[in-house]
This record gives C-alpha cells, structure tokens and sequence, in this order.
C-alpha cells in the first residue's frame, strides 16, 4: 500500500494563468498508479466554476474530492492548502485540473 508515496508526496503542482483560457470544458488525466484519475474543468470568464471527476482514483475518499475542488474553486489556484492526511491523494486531484488546464 505504501508503492508510490514518496513519488506522490514529492510531486509539484504548478499553478495555472486563468487569463490565458478561454470558457469552456478542459480534461485532464494523471497516472500514477492507484492516484491515477482523470477530471474535466469547466472555465467561465477566465474562472474555474466547476471540476467534475470523470475517472476517480481507486481507494475513493468524497470528502478529500470534495474538499479540495472547493478551495481550488473558491480560491481560483492550484496554491491551496493540502487536505491533512491525504497529501497524496490531494496532490494527484491538483495535478490531474493542472493538466486539462495546461492543455
């Protein structure tokens, strides 16, 4: 159980420039074992209004999904504070919106 924490622990989440989106619907995937998931993100007016998982990771936790959609919405930034006690999970969510929105 414990394959790939280092590695998911030690990943890097880059921040996203909003301004530079157009609206619309972006998808992107992370693979990494069971972090592995896939999301699709809905930008309107150079906002995040909506993430929604379409590929969920294997050991599903909805309050960490949850918890962390709503930061990355509320706060318009990947820059958020990691949910205590699932770094990785937190980092694969992130990392999986950074890449439909460096697309």
């Amino acid at each position: 159980m414990t394959r790939g924490l280092s590695r998911g622990k030690n990943l890097v989440i880059n921040d996203i420039n909003l301004t530079e989106l157009e609206d619309g619907y972006y998808q992107g995937k992370y693979e990494d074992g069971r972090w592995s998931n896939e999301v699709e993100v809905e930008i309107n007016n150079n906002k995040i209004s909506r993430v929604k998982i379409i590929d969920d990771i294997t050991f599903s936790q909805p309050e960490i999904k949850e918890k962390i959609f709503k930061r990355v919405i509320e706060k318009q930034t990947l820059d958020v504070d990691i949910v205590s006690e699932a770094t990785v999970t937190t980092k694969a969510y992130l990392k999986s919106i950074e890449i439909a929105l460096n697309r």
